[in-house]
């Protein structure tokens, strides 16, 4: 309720005292307001404001002289809607409270989660950099392969080759020592 249903007095401008529910409802307000409700007493749902107040039953006063019984009835059931108006309020400040708490854990959650896609994301690109770069050595190591055995292969042709005029040049020798032979003999006589 606004602050200047609170702060009235406890008799009304016409003479008469305040409806008893009335009072203990306004005395209730005046003790107990949504600003002493600790932050943690909102992360549990129901906290210590809840369990310091809760509204009473009042036994129905005796109507006095000069008053109605109607009257009475209308004062206790207005004090029991200002009182459930009080409770709603606060739980839909809770409630509100609650719902914040919530969209800033999804937000952080949210962000969590994007930094460890982006990780994921990351360590994803590495591999496949990796996997292009053991393909590319496997690929050159093929290619290393294939030099050198072409390589062996032409060694060996070269050393078949140069068997081969070692056995030419032996053979020229030994026909030109065949030939020469003759001649030197025939000057030694």
């Amino acid at each position: 309720m606004s602050e200047p249903a609170r702060s009235l007095p406890p008799h009304e401008s016409s003479g008469r005292p305040a409806p008893g529910p009335l009072r203990d409802w306004l005395s209730a307000m005046k003790t107990h307001s949504p600003a002493e409700t600790p932050r943690s007493n909102v992360k549990t749902g129901h906290g210590a404001a809840e369990s310091a107040w809760s509204p009473r039953v009042v036994a129905p006063a005796e109507p006095s002289q000069g008053a109605v019984p109607e009257d009475a009835d209308i004062s206790e059931l207005m004090a029991e809607n200002l009182m459930l108006k009080a409770k709603l309020r606060l739980e839909a400040e809770r409630q509100d409270e609650l719902q914040a708490i919530l969209a800033e854990e999804i937000r952080t959650l949210r962000a969590h989660i994007q930094d460890e896609i982006g990780s994921l994301d990351e360590l994803r690109a590495e591999q496949a950099e990796i996997r292009a770069e053991r393909e590319r050595f496997k690929t050159e190591r093929a290619a290393m392969q294939a030099e050198r055995e072409r390589v062996a292969a032409e060694r060996s042709a070269l050393t078949a080759e140069r068997d081969a005029l070692r056995e030419e040049r032996d053979l020229w020798r030994a026909r030109t020592e065949a030939l020469a032979q003759p001649l030197f003999q025939m000057q030694k006589r």
